[in-house]
């Protein structure tokens, strides 16, 4: 039986995936696992059953990362669960943002008295904006929302240009659209009507939206960020939205500074914010999960190296130790008579032996190596 803590709400359809082996509930003293979403765990104490976080959602800034790894703790996440919700905002952002549908729902709310048709007619061109037909759109990151959103607006008539320079074979496969792939962000600013950022927060990306490379987009451009508000230096956009250089700005995270200002439309983080999207990332945060405390596999960790393999025996010892030592080898060497894979990621070794039976001898033997970090018998 596994103990399952849920910091969040999250949907029931993890029941589909979790069965009478695992005791799910938000008060759990300690866990197995942890099934999270937005909760803050900077400062959550880690208990020593700790074995895996899954994020039911692509972010996990809200896990702290280092101290998980230096535990042994697995932590998932759920990229591309909520790829479609997140396209679909796009979309939505895009037509906000060329017409003033919400100026003008507002305008008109404020009207009153039996010839409130004849006042529509009089002042609606207040409101009127432009079609997105023919318009260029500069997608920054092409992985699982990036193509989807790359797909939907080649089907809306819009011309596309990626940039993405760890683009895989396998998601260029799936872009069904005319799409021109550029070497730099150089090339695609100048051709961007509308720019839209599928990348996560990092060092390199951090304030990547500026007065310099606004500078470089066509006057009258609209920049949407439904990635990390992080991306985007704020005043830099004001700035652009008061002299006319910009024409929108749309954030689905939305600081202070975002608000109440002409041009910026501010979404409360609704990105994943919808049924079907909170359903796909609960079943599959609970399914690596699962996965991992019954059989070891990882897929979809964003600290572990990903390591699944169909079990060959009733046994299986997982082990995780430190990459780049002495230790790999010494692993092999006990395990000469097993099944065994491994995988490694920056510092962090994970291995799968697959034995006949349990072997007392041989997991005495990788206990005792200076560089095991952990082991589970499966």
């Amino acid at each position: 039986m596994f103990d399952i803590l849920t910091l969040n709400s999250i949907s029931k359809k993890i029941y589909t995936v979790l069965d009478d082996n695992y005791a799910v509930s938000s008060d759990c003293a300690s866990p197995d696992g942890i099934l999270v979403r937005s909760f803050q765990m900077a400062d959550y104490e880690i208990g020593d059953n700790l074995l895996a976080v899954a994020r039911a959602g692509a972010g996990v800034n809200n896990i702290p990362i280092p101290r998980m790894t230096e535990k042994g703790i697995v932590v998932f996440n759920t990229p591309g669960a909520n790829a479609n919700a997140v396209k679909e905002l796009v979309l939505c952002g895009i037509l906000l943002a060329s017409r003033d549908v919400l100026g003008g729902i507002a305008w008109a709310s404020t009207l009153t008295g039996a010839d409130v048709p004849k006042q529509v007619e009089k002042g609606k061109s207040k409101f009127a904006g432009n079609e997105i037909d023919g318009k260029t759109i500069g997608i920054v990151g092409l992985g699982a929302i990036g193509i989807k959103v790359a797909n939907a607006c080649y089907a809306l008539g819009m011309r596309i240009v990626g940039y993405d320079p760890f683009l895989t074979e396998a998601n260029k496969a799936l872009l069904n659209c005319d799409i021109e792939i550029v070497d730099t962000l150089d090339e695609l600013y100048p051709k961007a009507d509308f720019i839209t950022l599928h990348v996560p927060l990092l060092d390199s990306t951090r304030g990547m939206i500026n007065a310099d490379t606004i500078a470089k987009l066509p006057d009258g451009a609209v920049v949407l960020n439904m990635a990390r508000g992080e991306l985007v230096n704020v005043q830099d956009v004001k700035d652009a939205l008061a002299s006319g250089k910009l024409k929108g700005y749309v954030v689905d995270f939305p600081s202070e500074d975002c608000l109440n200002t002409k041009g910026i439309i501010a979404i409360p983080h609704l990105g994943a914010s919808t049924e079907e999207a909170e359903d796909n990332c609960a079943v599959m945060a609970s399914a690596q999960l699962k996965n991992y405390l019954e059989d070891g596999n990882i897929v979809n960790s964003v600290n572990f190296p990903a390591l699944s393999i169909e079990r060959t025996t009733e046994v299986r010892i997982a082990v995780t130790y430190n990459a780049g030592t002495s230790a790999l080898d010494a692993i092999k060497a006990l395990a000469k008579d097993a099944k065994f894979n491994y995988a490694e990621k920056k510092s962090v070794g994970y291995a799968l032996i697959d034995v006949d039976a349990c072997d007392e001898a041989l997991i005495e033997k990788l206990s005792d190596l200076d560089e095991v970090v952990s082991i589970r018998i499966l």
